[in-house]
């Protein structure tokens, strides 16, 4: 059983935090189900105002649903499509405060507003998305994307055994 002394305080403070309980969590372990998963449970526990926390894996050259909490998920994504696909297309992290604005938006959960999705770069390639939904509309700003982003570039070499 884990347990992590996560801060209330400041939001850097609550990221710096994550971070050490996600190396914690994934350092060590080989298998990248493993390690998402984990991460999922970590971010759902501790990011307040989510109702998706979770992570799609490039297969096939497309994004497959991978481990989450939340609401049952939309399971295959083409690139290119919807908030995770042009995550991928771009290589850029998406931060869309109102996902009712974004050209393409794929809603799997009517009740999401806003959503940040972060790719997951291994050796220079998009092996899959950090996706993250609200339901409170402008829930995500640039702490949240700057700290998605550390989170990500930590947990990648952890998941370098998956994608095409």
């Amino acid at each position: 059983m884990y347990q992590f002394d996560i801060t209330a305080g400041t939001k850097a403070e609550l990221y710096h935090d994550l971070h050490a309980a996600l190396d914690a969590l994934t350092g060590g372990e080989p298998d990248a189900v493993a390690n998402m998963a984990n991460a999922s449970a970590l971010i759902w526990q501790y990011l307040p105002d989510l109702n998706w926390a979770g992570f799609y894996r490039m297969v096939g050259g497309e994004l497959v649903l991978g481990p989450f909490q939340g609401k049952a998920a939309c399971i295959r994504i083409p690139v290119g499509r919807g908030v995770c696909g042009t995550a991928v297309a771009t290589a850029e992290t998406q931060l869309v405060d109102d996902v009712h604005a974004f050209p393409g938006h794929i809603a799997c959960d009517a009740a999401s507003r806003s959503e940040l999705v972060v790719p997951i770069l291994c050796e220079g390639r998009v092996i899959g998305v950090l996706d993250l939904d609200s339901p409170a509309p402008g829930r995500f700003d640039a702490e949240d994307q700057a700290g998605c982003e550390a989170l990500m570039t930590l947990l990648a070499p952890r998941l370098a055994a998956m994608g095409d």
